[in-house]
């Protein structure tokens, strides 16, 4: 293993030991001012839901990106920490039964085998609310107007323009294949419009020129594009165990994905030119932009 590589994966590792650290202490069973109690069977589900393993890459990517350009690291940590909220909010509804009816996740039960489906949505419910608590909270050092963008854009990045509306799509391609682009617009919104968000978000918290929030959600847009290829190249090529989820599902469901449509060959040279792509979009930050440069790598070339 190389030097870079090494200090990369190091560094994601530390970065998911502090986000989880913090989730813990968020997670707590310690009742907030102006909350009234925290029952115990949903803050455990909710704990299960958020701290059942993962790679954290989505909070890795607000703190790298903050970091590249001078941000609050410990604000950067609280809108990761709210960001893995949403995250896994959607995890637990989207395998509910009533959508992608899965019984494992990060090989481990889901939240609602482990506890039961009302619990499940609840802790969801639950967990989309807290994130966008985790950012107004004084606890998170930054000023007003900040907030405020983090916010909107958080809540465009996850709801019926975003992730929610690319779940809804998603549901709908069980039953009419789309089109290539009605594909790209539905991955964009499920996956990418979150990975979007992180990269945004450090903009955002560094206060940064418009420029460089531009930048930097075109960043997120294209490490969003290469993460669901990858993602569709994994569920056809590696199994449960590694995955930690089940493999083959959309196959076997008939929904498109641009692998299918177009073949592995395809979709490996478009998962390098996306990576090139990203790379090229961080140049004008030279070696600063290394640990940033190496995770679009790793989103590409991973595993699970």
């Amino acid at each position: 293993m190389d030097a870079k590589r090494e200090t990369f994966e190091t560094r994601l590792k530390s970065g998911a030991a502090e986000i989880e650290a913090l989730l813990e202490h968020l997670l707590s069973p310690s009742v907030l001012s102006d909350e009234i109690a925290r029952p115990e069977l949903l803050r455990s589900a909710m704990h299960y839901a958020v701290l059942n393993g993962g790679k954290r890459l989505r909070p890795f990517l607000v703190v790298e990106s903050a970091a590249l350009l001078g941000g609050n690291r410990q604000a950067a940590l609280r809108v990761g920490a709210a960001l893995e909220c949403i995250h896994c909010y959607s995890l637990v509804h989207d395998d509910l039964p009533a959508m992608d009816d899965d019984d494992l996740r990060r090989g481990k039960p889901t939240v609602h085998i482990k506890f039961d489906e009302a619990t499940a949505i609840l802790a969801g419910d639950s967990l989309l609310t807290y994130a966008f608590d985790v950012i107004a909270a004084p606890e998170t050092d930054l000023p007003d107007r900040a907030k405020t963008e983090l916010v909107l854009a958080l809540a465009r990045a996850a709801g019926l323009g975003g992730m929610a509306g690319g779940q809804a799509l998603d549901l709908a391609a069980e039953k009419q294949t789309p089109d290539e682009a009605g594909i790209i617009r539905l991955q964009a919104m499920k996956t990418g419009a979150l990975i979007r968000f992180a990269c945004e978000a450090g903009a955002i918290i560094s206060g940064a020129s418009s420029d460089d929030r531009q930048r930097l959600r075109r960043f997120g847009e294209k490490i969003g594009l290469a993460f669901q290829l990858a993602d569709d190249i994994l569920d056809l090529t590696s199994d449960t165990a590694t995955m930690g989820k089940a493999t083959g599902k959309d196959a076997a469901r008939g929904k498109g994905t641009l692998v299918a449509l177009h073949g592995m060959e395809w979709a490996e040279r478009q998962l390098r030119q996306h990576v090139e792509d990203a790379e090229n979009l961080l140049s004008t930050y030279g070696e600063r932009a290394a640990i940033l440069s190496a995770t679009a790598h790793f989103v590409a070339e991973r595993k699970s």
